[in-house]
């Protein structure tokens, strides 16, 4: 797995994580990728420095074991909390917003997936979501 920092057209920048350097310009030449903020498919790679790790000092986590900057552990602590105090519905997180929302199904905090343009529709129609800053335990390493 490599990480990428990217930038839209419209000067979004953001971070994602691609299988390989061949598997991101794939997905880059097919159109399939887009800006997290805006939805843009014009993403294209932004200057970066790569991340080296370094040896843990004895009885230390490892250096790609735990948070090594103060935003790091908020992010880390921010997602602990939404896991355990919210349930997570995957790749069915619209409609059970909408089921939610509806009355169909029982009113509970829930975090999941969706696709810019469902999640722009959920905004668009009234209910409360929003982006989370970090991807799904199942869809990283």
């Amino acid at each position: 797995m490599i990480r990428f920092a990217l930038r839209c057209t419209h000067g979004h920048d953001f971070e994602s994580w691609f299988a390989s350097g061949p598997a991101f310009e794939d997905l880059q030449a097919r159109n399939l990728l887009s800006c997290a903020v805006c939805g843009s498919k014009a993403v294209e790679k932004a200057l970066m420095a790569p991340l080296v790790a370094t040896p843990a000092a004895p009885g230390q986590p490892g250096a790609l074991q735990s948070p090594v900057h103060p935003v790091e552990e908020a992010l880390a602590t921010l997602r602990r909390e939404i896991e355990k105090n919210s349930e997570y519905v995957g790749v069915n997180f619209a409609a059970e917003a909408r089921r939610i929302h509806a009355g169909e199904a029982p009113e509970r905090q829930i975090h999941g997936e969706a696709r810019p343009e469902e999640a722009r529709k959920l905004i668009e129609d009234g209910l409360p979501v929003a982006p989370l800053p970090f991807m799904p335990r199942n869809k990283v390493n």
